[in-house]
């Protein structure tokens, strides 16, 4: 017996972990706990940017307990790989855009695709930060997937080797979007033929001609250096680009109760740093993106942008096949929003 207790003292000691982690089936198979942290941009975009500010945290406050590995730029899963890796255990967390959710089924985070339906990040955070928020990434649980918050990237622009000053500026031209049946039918309705690519292919279908344009985050366009490839990026400003911060849910569960307090702490910092960083990062890969010399940034006069509200209106109709029109007029109502007044 004391024997047998002097084991179990020695396993203590040199884990440094306590009772709790002796029992979790996470922590005895991996010392210390590995969160792959995978995700499809740059490191110097604010989610790569909040990605390390959560791994510092993280690793800093449970001291050396957990261990986070961040892989940004596609470098272990392409966007359209990313979320089954998570849900097979070969990845812990993920940041993918908001968009990725509606085609593993959860149709209702299109409602993040729909154009002009924000007009700055304090209309947005009643959203993301409320009741409606929390509710959609509670969809997410029955996929095997913990959703832990959303992070901003910022408004979209829409760049093409042309000045997009009108919607009529856009027909014809292929443009790449998400995998979305919203942005393909804010494409559409612009008379743009939309293109589904993996984010990491994006570079060389604008090189080669394969796409004609896209719609971006400036941190994205200039970070990507589609500025190399493109002549005009218009700032529309159209729609919004965020991401849920997800965990494999089962890995999550069976961390031990001290330890996911740490994590869930480090998140919620971690989110308040994106949240701060994404709109001057906008703004300063905007100022970089002019300062390049390849590409013109245009801008659009309020007259201009109406017209470009006017022309996808459409969209909020015919995106009820996609999104229920009672979460629709929630949000609308939550921000006050009117599509009729256009």
């Amino acid at each position: 017996m004391q024997r047998r207790q002097a084991v179990i003292g020695l396993g203590l000691a040199a884990t440094g972990l306590g009772l709790s982690s002796v029992l979790s089936p996470v922590v005895r198979a991996q010392q210390p706990i590995v969160i792959k942290f995978s995700h499809v941009v740059a490191p110097n975009t604010p989610k790569g940017a909040a990605a390390e500010h959560f791994k510092k945290l993280a690793e800093e406050r449970t001291q050396g307990r957990v261990k986070v590995e961040v892989y940004p730029n596609s470098q272990l899963y392409k966007d359209k790989e990313e979320v089954e890796a998570l849900q097979l255990g070969s990845v812990q967390m993920l940041a993918p855009s908001l968009a990725k959710f509606g085609p593993l089924g959860a149709k209702e985070f299109e409602l993040f695709d729909l154009p002009y339906i924000f007009d700055d990040y304090a209309e947005l955070h009643k959203i993301t930060q409320g009741p409606i928020g929390k509710s959609l990434l509670g969809k997410l649980e029955s996929k095997g997937i913990l959703g832990l918050a959303y992070w901003d990237n910022g408004f979209k622009d829409m760049s093409a080797n042309k000045p997009l000053k009108s919607p009529a500026d856009a027909k014809g031209l292929k443009m790449r979007i998400q995998s979305s049946k919203i942005l393909d039918m804010e494409m559409r309705a612009i008379g743009a033929i939309p293109q589904v690519l993996a984010f990491s292919e994006v570079y060389q279908a604008l090189q080669t001609g394969v796409v004609n344009g896209t719609e971006n985050p400036p941190s994205n366009f200039y970070t990507q250096k589609f500025y190399e490839v493109q002549k005009y990026m218009t700032q529309t400003r159209h729609g919004y680009l965020g991401y849920a911060v997800i965990v494999n849910k089962k890995f999550w569960e069976g961390l031990p109760p001290d330890i996911r307090k740490i994590l869930d702490q480090a998140m919620a910092e971690s989110t308040e740093f994106a949240n701060s960083v994404a709109k001057k990062d906008n703004e300063d890969a905007t100022e970089a993106v002019r300062k390049s010399g390849k590409c013109e940034v245009v801008a659009l006069t309020t007259a201009e942008r109406l017209a470009w509200k006017k022309a996808m209106a459409p969209v909020y109709k015919q995106a009820q096949s996609r999104v229920p029109k009672a979460l629709m007029d929630e949000v609308f109502k939550t921000t006050g929003f009117d599509p009729t007044k256009l």
